[in-house]
Formats: structure tokens, C-alpha cells, sequence
């Protein structure tokens, strides 16, 4: 069974930083892609960052560029997101799910974890 659980989140004050897992199982992790994304209360889910399994290459979204980073240990079967300088406006449910990063298509990604809040005061 294919499997994503998200791990790190809590709450942190503007301009601090939290580190974001997300253990895979279920699957062979260098098969797939894993992308960050985040939902917001009233807000669609929107692409965050996303890992390229198949060349190291990543990816990020304009918001988060400069602030937050993504890496991959295959050895642990995880996938982090290093968040620096967080802001009020990252407060968000953030997940993780597989897929391709060439997709622009949120929908394209699958195997869904439960998610992690994170919540940015100001």
C-alpha cells in the first residue's frame, strides 16, 4: 500500500523556520516525484515545491522561492521541506503526493498524505 505521512509542522512565529518530512512506503521511491502543497482556510490547493527523483531537479513555487527548500534522502525513503523567513500567508495545511513535476496539473498527483498544519503568527 502506497503510503505518505507528513510530519514538522506547528506553530512558529514570522521569520522562523520549521522542517517539514514526508516518509514514503509502499512503492519504490525513486519511481515517483514528490511535490509539496499547501491549502489554506477558503483557499484552493496550491503547488509549493516539488522533487524530480529522476535528475535531483526541483522545483518552487513563486511565493516560497529563496525561503524554503526541498531535498530528498533516499536511504530514509523521505522527502523534506526546509521552510526559512515564514510569513502570516504561509499558514496552511501543507501536504505531500506523488507525481510528476512537469504536470501542472494538481490533480495529476495522487497518494495524498493526511497533512501537517502550520501556522505562522505575526
Amino acid at each position: 500500500e502506497v503510503q505518505l505521512v507528513e510530519s514538522g509542522g506547528g506553530l512558529v512565529q514570522a521569520g522562523g523556520s520549521l522542517r517539514l518530512s514526508c516518509a514514503a512506503s509502499g512503492f519504490t521511491f525513486d519511481d515517483y516525484d514528490i511535490g509539496w502543497f499547501r491549502q489554506a482556510p477558503g483557499k484552493e490547493r496550491e503547488g509549493v515545491s516539488c522533487f524530480n527523483s529522476s535528475d535531483g531537479s526541483t522545483y518552487y513555487a513563486d511565493s516560497v522561492k529563496g525561503r524554503f527548500t526541498i531535498s530528498s534522502d533516499n536511504a530514509k525513503n523521505t522527502v523534506y521541506l526546509q521552510m526559512n523567513s515564514l510569513k502570516p500567508e504561509d499558514t496552511a495545511v501543507y501536504y505531500c503526493a506523488i507525481g510528476e513535476c512537469v504536470t501542472p496539473n494538481i490533480a495529476d498527483f495522487g497518494s495524498w498524505g493526511q497533512g501537517t498544519q502550520v501556522t505562522v503568527s505575526s
